[in-house]
């Protein structure tokens, strides 16, 4: 019975991990077959609603306002909105006074009560008429071309949402914790790349995504990761999430490990609480391939993964002391895993840089991460109101 859980656990880990990118693959592999990739057709350019909620990003903000007015798109199709609800420090003023071209339309929403982003964002579309809005972290540059490559796929009448690509930038310096949050992102942009082909994008992230302003529900005020299950909520309501690589957002890494973990268990538990409100979604007999892409790419690894990697540990251990070799090699690969990792942390205490423990160091501290948000969802002690994450270089 012990080694029939084990089994199990360990193919649905690597299923979780690893698994699923390849089946993926296989499916695709297989529809192409049938029905070749088309690139979505150009269609007249609709208006557009720029939208930046901005927190105390005094130090972002100019930056931010030259990367977004540098976008090429055409200037009376685009209205900037900046919203700095609750900044204490020169993030309004910034936007206030700064030397727009005559022909730029822009707006700038404040108030000094602080209710989080959500909020924040849902006071702008408040005042948004036009049919496209494109959402963005102050924090995060754009490049030129985003909008355009993100409303070509509104072409298709099935898309209601575009998710834009999230890349880490690294620099040659920085922490295992950075360099494995980089190549996270980078196969989580293949995952998201695959899923679109087979379907639908499986939530958006926040630093750039677009949707259809008839698509847009107000998200309820206590929800912890907006931008994901604004998105799925699009998706559970019939529309397709594509996703579109050459319009990106870049961001620096986090400026530590215990920055990072300060997204980590926020995500963390904003994940397990979409897992809950999205239950719905679970069931594949009414959601189908949206239902398979769901489980097996989001919910598998915010639930049952980081549950079973402790149980396998104590069973692989009760198996081995029986006497079995091939489970006390199991054990012994097992234990350097995880002796990797706490290489990994240690030697990051010390700022020293090893490469080949990047991997298996920031896959433990997303595991972990798991565990300290779901601590923190039962508690109540995480809020919409979120402490911000250092990055490297602020």
């Amino acid at each position: 019975m012990l080694k029939i859980v084990f089994w199990s656990g360990l193919a649905l880990i690597f299923y979780a991990y690893l698994g699923y990118g390849l089946v993926l693959w296989a499916f695709l592999r297989v529809k192409r077959l049938f029905k070749p990739v088309h690139q979505p057709e150009s269609a007249e350019l609709p208006e557009v609603s720029f939208v930046v909620c901005a927190y105390n990003e005094e130090d972002w903000m100019r930056r931010k306002i030259e990367n977004s007015i540098a976008i090429h798109y055409p200037r009376h199709l685009i209205q900037f909105c900046f919203v700095t609800d609750g900044s204490d420090d020169r993030s309004a003023e910034l936007v206030r006074t700064y030397p727009y071209p005559p022909d730029l339309r822009w707006s700038l929403l404040h108030q000094p009560e602080r209710r989080g982003k959500i909020a924040a964002f849902q006071r702008a579309m408040q005042q948004i008429a036009s049919p496209v809005v494109v959402s963005t972290d102050a924090n995060t540059l754009v490049n030129p071309e985003a909008i355009h490559q993100l409303v070509r796929h509104f072409a298709d009448p099935q898309v209601g949402a575009v998710a834009g690509e999230k890349r880490i930038s690294m620099a040659e310096k920085d922490d295992a914790s950075s360099a494995g949050e980089g190549i996270y992102w980078k196969y989580e942009s293949l995952l998201k790349k695959w899923d679109a082909e087979l379907w639908s994008v499986v939530g958006a992230a926040g630093e750039l995504f677009a949707f259809r302003t008839e698509c847009y529900e107000p998200v309820p005020s206590d929800t912890l990761v907006e931008d994901f299950y604004l998105t799925m909520r699009i998706a559970q309501r019939g529309w397709r999430v594509q996703y579109e690589p050459e319009a990106w957002a870049a961001e620096a890494s986090s400026a530590s490990v215990a920055e990072e973990m300060k997204r980590k268990v926020r995500i963390a538990a904003g994940g397990l609480q979409a897992v809950w409100r999205l239950a719905p979604l679970l069931n594949p007999l009414r959601y189908g391939v949206l239902s398979f892409q769901y489980i097996s790419h989001r919910v598998l690894r915010w639930t049952l993964a980081p549950l079973l990697l402790p149980i396998l540990l104590v069973i692989n251990i009760l198996i081995a002391v029986e006497g079995s070799l091939f489970y006390q090699i199991l054990l012994l690969a097992q234990t350097l895993f995880y002796l990797a990792a706490l290489a990994g942390w240690f030697l990051e205490q010390r700022k020293l840089k090893v490469k080949a423990l990047f991997i298996p160091y920031y896959f433990c501290l997303m595991n972990w991460a798991m565990y300290a948000g779901f601590v923190r969802l039962l508690r109540g002690k995480q809020t919409v109101i979120w402490e911000k994450a250092k990055r490297a270089g602020e």
